[in-house]
């Protein structure tokens, strides 16, 4: 059994060092991309093209290395991003060699004398990391992007307008290392009506998303939102609701009634790239929670408009779901909405009512979860003409459901 070679290309073969190109003429079968293997039309050993197929190249690897001294060569480091990871992962890394080089992103950055230390880097390449790098644009200067034909720098810039994302200046480095290459800044309104050639890659860079965006934090005064006639999750009920919630980095959450949406806007404080879905039925009202997320800079938050429990079919789906509304029709919304909820996901249900108390709590054991109730009755301190007093707020239950994980026997099924 014949160890294998993954050499990183660098841009192109130019970027190749001695000892790498002596592997590259010492193999016995030469694998990689066209535009790869197109530099060593000379060399007279096998040839073998990788497609988009890794599960089939990884095999083929497998079998021929038995009799074979195979050499991949991948795009830059092909351990940023790259093949490599896959053939490492599945091989064992005492049966690989990695030969490293530079990468595209390294590159843009040294075309635009930029320090990338603290740049965050994100992958659109095949992958559906929006929400991701919206997330890194709230936290870093500079966010570099690996690109693809589909999401294009065109694509990404349309994008992130339609997200309101605002301040935010965008390099496209077009075949880099090639005699074609080019690079140039561009705002996101000229970037999302040009072409641009591929393949390529994105920085952007702001040093601040947002200037005139408030701090969000949990815990944000009630009139910290606009909200309408005081439909608003207060401030005590919305701490305990996130806490049941179980938040962390990378889920989705459904924000179903969302009246002013400071439950899914202080939420994205712990959901990092994560995705937040709010439902509402009333236009105003939709309005209100845009604008809250426009004044907080809260960019993975969507706003869709719809009377629940109708609107939900075509919505990714969730980790968690919140419920603060719904009137008479609580029952109903919390039976439509749980059967998109992942496996080990959680709902949380707020209600002030009796009677939805109890059609929550009927509802949610009949769907199969263990409910777990909160009463809050908070009082607050009001200012008289020489002390405090306590005011007391209407009390509110909270009810949390966890549902069930698939069992072993269903998921060998599926």
């Amino acid at each position: 059994m014949k160890d294998v070679f993954v050499v990183g290309m660098g841009l192109s073969a130019k970027d190749l060092t001695a000892a790498q190109l002596e592997i590259i003429q010492s193999a016995d079968i030469l694998m990689g991309g066209r535009r790869h293997l197109a530099q060593f039309e000379t060399l007279s050993m096998e040839k073998a093209v990788i497609t988009g197929k890794v599960g089939a190249t990884v095999d083929f690897i497998r079998d021929q290395r038995k009799n074979s001294r195979i050499v991949v060569l991948a795009s830059g480091d092909p351990l940023f991003f790259g093949i490599g990871a896959r053939i490492v992962g599945d091989l064992g890394p005492e049966q690989v060699t990695v030969l490293p080089n530079v990468t595209s992103i390294a590159a843009a950055f040294a075309r635009i004398k930029e320090p990338w230390s603290g740049a965050k880097i994100v992958s659109l390449h095949g992958r559906d990391n929006r929400y991701k790098l919206l997330a890194a644009l709230k936290s870093h200067a500079l966010v570099a992007a690996l690109t693809d034909a589909q999401q294009s720098p065109q694509w990404l810039a349309r994008w992130l307008l339609d997200q309101a994302v605002e301040a935010v200046r965008m390099a496209v480095f077009e075949n880099l290392g090639a005699p074609g290459e080019a690079f140039g800044w561009y705002t996101l309104d000229q970037a999302a009506n040009h072409s641009f050639a591929q393949p390529n890659v994105v920085v952007l860079k702001t040093s601040a998303l947002r200037p005139d965006a408030d701090a969000l934090t949990l815990g944000m005064a009630n009139d910290a939102y606009c909200h309408q006639g005081g439909l608003i999750t207060k401030t005590e009920v919305r701490a305990v609701s996130l806490a049941r919630l179980r938040l962390k980095p990378g889920l989705t959450l459904w924000d179903l009634g969302a009246g002013s949406g400071s439950v899914g806007l202080e939420a994205s404080t712990l959901l990092g790239a994560g995705r937040i879905i709010a439902v509402e039925q009333h236009s105003d009202r939709v309005a209100l929670i845009r604008q809250n997320a426009r004044r907080y800079g809260v960019f993975n938050h969507e706003v869709i408009q719809a009377k629940l429990p109708q609107g939900l079919e075509h919505l990714p789906p969730p980790d968690r779901i919140f419920i603060g509304g719904g009137g008479e029709d609580l029952a109903a919304i919390i039976e439509a909405a749980f059967p998109y909820l992942l496996p080990d996901g959680i709902m949380v249900i707020n209600t002030v009512l009796m009677d939805n108390l109890t059609r929550a709590m009927d509802t949610v054991i009949t769907l199969g979860m263990v409910p777990e109730v909160t009463q809050l009755q908070i009082s607050r301190s009001k200012t008289m003409p020489w002390s405090l007093r306590l005011e007391a707020q209407n009390p509110v239950w909270i009810i949390a459901g966890m549902r069930p994980p698939i069992p072993a026997a269903t998921r060998n099924e599926i």
